[in-house]
């Protein structure tokens, strides 16, 4: 089976799959169907990822910031940021006068 973006078998399934979709909106209601593919998507991710603790622990290093972690103040960085640039213009500046 030819299943790739593009195929008419690919736009067969899509097209199945929101026909099964809109089926189960009219018989059983939008939140009934929401709570379906909620827990049809949890089903396929505990189905398919093969480490789930690593996962996890990624996905909670992610969301939960070390305490240790510096906060950056953004005006300071800035303002440090634009001394870079014109710091790097001067000295751009200075080479081409060195050149001369």
């Amino acid at each position: 089976m030819n299943m790739k973006r593009g195929t008419p078998m690919y736009g067969i399934a899509i097209g199945t799959a929101l026909v099964a979709l809109g089926a189960l909106v009219m018989l059983i209601g939008f939140w009934k169907t929401l709570i379906l593919a909620v827990l049809f998507a949890v089903g396929y991710f505990l189905g398919t990822v093969e480490n789930k603790s690593e996962f996890m622990k990624n996905a909670a290093n992610k969301l939960i910031p070390d305490k240790e972690a510096k906060v950056i103040d953004f005006k300071t960085e800035l303002a440090r940021e634009q001394e870079q640039a014109q710091n790097t213009a001067e000295e751009a500046v200075k080479a081409d006068e060195n050149k001369e």
